[in-house]
């Protein structure tokens, strides 16, 4: 709620900011030159930083279980660490350009919010289906994997996972200078995503049936073309909302999710919003179930 109302406040307050510029410093000082070497070194300074912050969120959580208000408090902290507003802002960011025919302005909104890849030579159709992409992906990633491993760990669990999915989003690409520095990063944040990224689909495919999708579309191209990604976790919602919302959903030589479906266009980046909106609630109606049905059963 936390979030949802209020937002990300200015980056030199927020916790993912200061990880983001802790990760940045620690990559300006990697050694130069040998695979094995930036490997370990990625490993070293990824794994150690992670472990300092499990260890610091496990003492603010039981500094916090010892006054009253630390409920609110440990409330406050998740809201930062989840990015569900700033998510549906940047896509109503491409979305109204695009729907004004402003093509070069929707490209930068894209380029400078949602993803790193070159837009420039984009269309309107891959400008809307790189869009809803990043709205399925980032859906799993900001907010159903954070609220998944708070669930599991409380709020070392979800410092963590943040931890390793900012270092993941610097540090895991194929260049020359990151291939192994990230390598470690890009691994862990694999293994952290497994089955949030499976349970952001299926709320996906559950969603549908809500917000006027298709449900039955959803689960069939999430069956067929999730291996479709590099990644072992990006193509499970992707391609579960390209089935919800009957689009296809293509990055140029890499995939095609949903081949043969409707291209998108700028009113399907709406539709994205209001699946993703409804999915994520449909997710945190199940968890609310779930905890006051365990209660039940212990009273």
């Amino acid at each position: 709620m936390l979030d949802a109302l209020f937002g990300d406040p200015p980056s030199r307050f927020h916790p993912v900011a200061w990880m983001g510029s802790w990760i940045a410093f620690l990559r300006k000082r990697a050694p130069r030159g040998g695979a094995l070497g930036s490997f370990w070194y990625g490993a070293g300074v990824i794994g150690g930083s992670a472990c300092v912050l499990g260890l610091g969120g496990w003492w603010t959580a039981g500094q916090l279980r010892r006054q009253w208000f630390g409920w609110i408090v440990e409330g406050a902290i998740l809201s930062l660490i989840l990015a569900w507003r700033g998510l549906m802002r940047a896509g109503r960011a491409v979305e109204e350009p695009l729907g004004q025919g402003d093509l070069d302005e929707a490209r930068r909104q894209l380029g400078w919010h949602l993803v790193s890849r070159d837009v420039s030579q984009l269309d309107e159709g891959l400008v809307a289906a790189a869009t809803i992409e990043s709205l399925a992906e980032n859906s799993s990633d900001s907010v159903v994997a954070p609220l998944f491993w708070y669930g599991v760990g409380g709020l070392p669990a979800v410092v963590v996972y943040r931890f390793l999915n900012t270092a993941d989003a610097m540090l895991g690409y194929r260049d020359v200078e990151r291939e192994w520095l990230g390598k470690s990063a890009a691994r862990a944040d694999d293994l952290a995503n497994l089955v949030p990224a499976r349970l952001t689909a299926l709320l996906i495919v559950g969603g549908a049936a809500l917000s006027g999708g298709s449900s039955g579309s959803a689960w069939r191209i999430w069956r067929r073309d999730a291996r479709q990604t590099d990644s072992p976790n990006a193509g499970q919602p992707m391609s579960a909302a390209a089935g919800a919302l009957e689009v296809e959903l293509e990055k140029v030589g890499q995939y095609r999710l949903g081949e043969g479906l409707a291209r998108p266009k700028a009113d399907d980046i709406g539709r994205a919003r209001r699946l993703m909106t409804v999915s994520v609630l449909l997710g945190l109606a199940a968890a609310g179930a779930a905890v006051i049905l365990s209660s039940a059963r212990r009273v």
